[in-house]
């Protein structure tokens, strides 16, 4: 059943949001040739203890880990490692706060050292994905429309959209309904109303959209080794347009 959330509820989303975009902001100062995934999952953890949230992530289905980190041809769902990250890496760190018993979900990708043309072009196309998916979060617009701005973009720009992996509702628990697809059709899907929170988080890929599972069995990943990456939000649907619970005010 898809949830319409009280203004209230909203209000506490948009405060685990804003630590989680003050955590976000703390991990851009930390990625560097050298560092490790893992050496970031342990500071979030102790980040947002600090300010009395925790990662709703950790334990939610047995996943083990504070944040997602995923590196280069990774998807999603990668797991902090111990392996430090070199020049030229793209990792994608996403996470979801529980601040209260409000939630915020937002991951964002991040360039390690220098990284070449075509992958700076491929993260620059997918944040812009993201916000033209975002224009079309109205009250009154359907999923489609947004799946189909995101698709038809980034498909001109010659890259290719995540099939398997979609946004979706989030509070009371991280995955409500409904489901957001990042392709599809304009005016088809569950009409958009006021007071629906959703995530919307495109993953692009530089080959083929096709992926496969690790035998973790949590990380997905290109089947060409293309890279991939990732920006997501936290959004409400208000009568004003909509409402970026996550915006980090670049």
């Amino acid at each position: 059943m898809i949830t319409r959330k009280s203004k209230r509820e909203i209000s506490q989303m948009q405060e685990a949001g804003k630590l989680l975009v003050a955590t976000h902001k703390e991990i851009a100062k930390m990625i560097k040739p050298g560092i490790t995934t893992m050496e970031i999952d342990e500071f979030v953890e102790e980040f947002l203890k600090k300010h009395g949230a925790t990662p709703e992530q950790k334990g939610f289905q047995g996943y083990p880990y504070a944040t997602c980190a995923s590196i280069n041809d990774e998807i999603c769902h990668g797991f902090p490692r111990k392996e430090p990250l070199i020049n030229g890496d793209i990792v994608t760190i996403d996470m979801v706060v529980n601040l209260n018993g409000g939630l915020a979900d937002s991951a964002w990708s991040y360039a390690v050292g220098e990284v070449d043309e075509k992958g700076k072009r491929l993260m620059e196309v997918t944040k812009k994905a993201l916000y033209l998916g975002i224009e079309q979060a109205q009250v009154g617009n359907r999923i489609g429309d947004i799946g189909h701005v995101i698709q038809t973009y980034a498909e001109g720009e010659g890259f290719s959209v995540v099939r398997e992996f979609t946004g979706h509702g989030i509070g009371p628990t991280i995955h409500e309904p409904p489901h957001i697809p990042h392709f599809g059709q304009p005016n088809k899907g569950v009409r958009l109303k006021e007071g629906m929170v959703i995530t919307i988080e495109p993953m692009i890929n530089e080959g083929t959209w096709k992926s496969k599972m690790d035998k973790n069995n949590w990380t997905a990943r290109t089947v060409d080794k293309g890279r991939s990456v990732q920006y997501e939000h936290t959004l409400a649907i208000t009568k004003n347009g909509p409402l970026i619970l996550t915006e980090q005010d670049e």
